[in-house]
């Protein structure tokens, strides 16, 4: 059993819960997810299943789709609606104005700080322990990419936004970074993941309907990347880690290795435009 299931994960489970359901319901333990989603967050969680879960690296994940919703006046320790109120301010009455003034400065390539309440290491141990026993310890900022950033509509102080961005991006930091810059603190009031690279939500299934008929097979994930057929003998030697010298040119760095089956069984790195050299092979 293997291959890629798109989960609609609901509030209040975290991305592990939500891996440790499909285990049970497919009775398998080597489940796999893309891109944690925080428990109060909905939305798209990428799901591999056995040995889809070695390609889970090579999948289309990005960018990823947000629908954001940012509650100005107040900010939180979490900068989320779990954490302790750190600040309170007036909301401006010219709020969208402010937003959109703004908004430039968080798009295209920034540098963002994680939040202490994240699972980013520092000395081996997830910010969010250090958070927990009220310490704040020093981070590294990271480089995302914020591709979209755009208001939807207001309601008096929730704003809602479209964020489009790389992997690795805090919509929460957004969130509380734009109230800062604002003056008057926000938080991010609820999130969904629309979609992850061309994965769309509005193909995704409830957890209650995971069954091993509803696994997305590789070749159906992995493009764009480029299928590449391969014969009896040459599958063989691919499994035996031998390179092979093919007779097409691709100008993509990897393709999808599928045996005489039609099923996907490895990933090669291309060399040179023609020599494929096997870098995740599943065994036979």
């Amino acid at each position: 059993m293997l291959g890629i299931l798109l989960i609609a994960k609901p509030q209040g489970l975290t991305s592990h819960d939500v891996v440790a359901i499909v285990r049970r319901r497919l009775k398998t333990k080597r489940v796999g997810h893309a891109g944690t989603l925080d428990p109060q967050a909905t939305g798209l969680l990428v799901v591999a299943v056995g040995a889809a879960t070695r390609f889970l690296q090579y999948l289309p994940l990005e960018p990823k789709k947000y629908t954001a919703e940012f509650t100005f006046g107040v900010a939180t320790t979490t900068f989320d609606g779990e954490g302790v109120v750190t600040k309170e301010g007036p909301v401006p009455e010219d709020l969208p104005a402010r937003v959109l003034a703004e908004l430039p400065k968080f798009q295209g390539l920034i540098e963002q700080l994680p939040p202490m309440y994240s699972a980013v290491k520092k000395d081996g141990k997830p910010l969010y322990h250090y958070a927990r026993q009220g310490e704040e310890v020093e981070r590294q900022t990271r480089r995302v990419h914020i591709e979209t950033f755009a208001p939807l509509g207001y309601d008096g102080p929730i704003g809602r936004f479209e964020v489009v961005c790389s992997g690795g991006t805090y919509v929460r930091t957004l969130a509380n970074d734009l109230g800062e810059a604002i003056g008057c603190g926000a938080y991010l009031s609820a999130l969904v993941r629309d979609a992850v690279g061309r994965f769309r939500l509005e193909d995704a299934i409830a957890l209650d309907d995971v069954a091993e008929d509803r696994l997305m097979p590789l070749s159906e994930a992995l493009p764009p990347m480029p299928l590449v057929q391969l014969a009896l003998r040459e599958t063989h030697e691919i499994r035996n880690g031998q390179s092979l010298i093919s007779g097409d040119r691709f100008t993509a760095k990897h393709v999808a290795l599928v045996d005489p089956a039609g099923a996907v069984f490895g990933i090669a790195s291309v060399v040179e435009g023609n020599v494929l050299q096997p870098e995740c092979v599943i065994p036979k």
